[in-house]
């Protein structure tokens, strides 16, 4: 046993050696300022005792803000400790949202009060239901220099009603998200607890200048398309050191849906994903389906997941047209998953029946490295599209155990390599002469 002498050198030790350096996305956006002014929602009418309605007192602390536009360094928003019952408002430029340690905003579930929103014109229509649909709890268009943070405050969708909807098919418009945000720029949401959201969680989409970082979001496993964080026609963004177990995907990376998606013709690019746990039913990390306006250029890293319905998934179809490219994924941990990896040509539906069928995705240069799985179900399946082959994709260092019998990777109009690849790659990686991609 070590003499207390030694432990306390090896103490003083650690304490003297210097900081790991921890890659970080920091420079994509600017830290949060210090703000000209400050004022508490409570100051207009709020009450945070979970049964008064605070819609009113958010829109007059927000339009507050608003007049205040040109004033110096912008506006804190207080959200004290309590519960702050409320329907859906919008942000404004140039303010912080700060929710203090105990502060819940919780959505109320009347529904009836929700509005209507206009589809996103990447989507065509709701991405549920034809028309509109319900506007996000927390909302924002057209924003610059915003900030969503606190003491690790809560946001509760309350989304069980929304749920039941779903299951019951009764909605008549796709369901809220609890935080979207669109066509802003210089966004950090940060610090704050995402809870129970009526479907997708945070949306920022046609953003650019994004840092999600320290966030925590949750919902039941059985709750219906409450992904984590979806970026969606979105450039220059960070997601960060963050906890993510819902209802789907964890993380997806989209960009617009068929023929709506390609006409808008944005993607999604320059995204940066490190240092994420978590767990669900659906992908850890997902590129798709909608991927109409592209996606390209995404490094992915340091993700540790479990109890996974597949650890990695990227997803398109035929009629998305778009392209998937320059796709990075490494140092990746599962335990337990039914799928270690899936690439597929054919997922996802269509918004209404205008969409060319021949309208092809390009994929290409996807590399996959340095994942290391335990208790899964089906090494992989690999599926392009007979007219538009998936290229250039690469497996490097990729080991996938179960303690029974593991399924063995499945592909078909694919090209690529694979390089230490546990169990044995497909014939259609392991034959091709494209390792040279995979060791660059």
């Amino acid at each position: 046993m070590p003499t207390p002498w030694l432990l306390a050198a090896a103490v003083l030790l650690l304490l003297l050696s210097p900081a790991v350096a921890q890659e970080t996305c920091s420079g994509v956006a600017p830290p949060p300022p210090r703000r000209g002014a400050w004022m508490s929602v409570a100051s207009f009418g709020g009450r945070g005792d979970g049964q008064t309605l605070n819609t009113p007192a958010f829109a007059r602390a927000v339009a507050r803000i608003e007049r205040r536009r040109g004033a110096r360094d912008g506006t804190l928003l207080y959200v004290p400790p309590g519960v702050w019952l409320t329907g859906p408002f919008n942000l404004t430029s140039h303010m912080t949202l700060f929710l203090a340690r105990g502060a819940v905003i919780r959505a109320t579930q009347d529904t009836s009060s929700w509005p209507l929103v206009d589809p996103l014109p990447s989507y065509g229509r709701g991405r549920e239901l034809p028309g509109g649909r319900y506007m996000s709890l927390i909302h924002g268009n057209g924003l610059q220099d915003v900030f969503i943070t606190g003491e690790n405050g809560t946001i509760d969708g309350q989304g069980s009603v929304w749920w039941d909807m779903w299951k019951k098919r009764t909605l008549p418009f796709t369901r809220p998200h609890l935080l979207e945000l669109m066509y802003s720029t210089d966004v950090v949401i940060s610090n704050v607890v995402f809870q129970d959201s009526p479907f997708w969680n945070i949306h920022p989409v046609y953003c650019s200048n994004v840092v999600i970082a320290n966030v925590t979001v949750l919902a039941p496993h059985d709750s219906p398309n409450t992904d984590g964080i979806d970026i969606d026609s979105s450039n220059n963004v960070c997601i960060e050191d963050s906890y993510i177990s819902t209802g789907d995907d964890l993380i997806s990376v989209k960009s617009g849906w068929d023929e709506y998606g390609i006409a808008f013709g944005r993607p999604s690019s320059g995204i940066t994903i490190r240092r994420i746990t978590g767990s669900g039913p659906f992908a850890g990390f997902a590129v798709g389906s909608e991927t109409s306006g592209g996606v390209e250029n995404v490094l992915v890293e340091h993700l540790n997941f479990f109890s996974m319905g597949v650890g990695i998934h990227i997803k398109t179809n035929s009629g998305r047209g778009g392209f998937i490219r320059n796709i990075t994924v490494s140092e990746v941990t599962l335990n337990g998953a039914r799928y270690g990896l899936r690439i597929a040509g054919d997922v996802g539906g269509h918004p209404d029946t205008s969409y060319n069928p021949n309208v092809l995705p390009v994929v290409d240069s996807v590399m996959i490295k340095n994942v290391w799985g335990q208790n899964i179900r089906q090494a992989g399946l690999i599926r392009g599209i007979r007219n538009s082959v998936f290229s250039r994709l690469c497996l490097s260092n990729v080991k996938l155990y179960s303690s029974a019998s593991i399924g063995p990777w499945k592909c078909r109009d694919v090209s690529g390599g694979a390089l230490d690849v546990q169990p044995s790659p497909c014939t259609e990686l392991a034959s091709t002469s494209e390792t040279g991609f995979c060791t660059t």
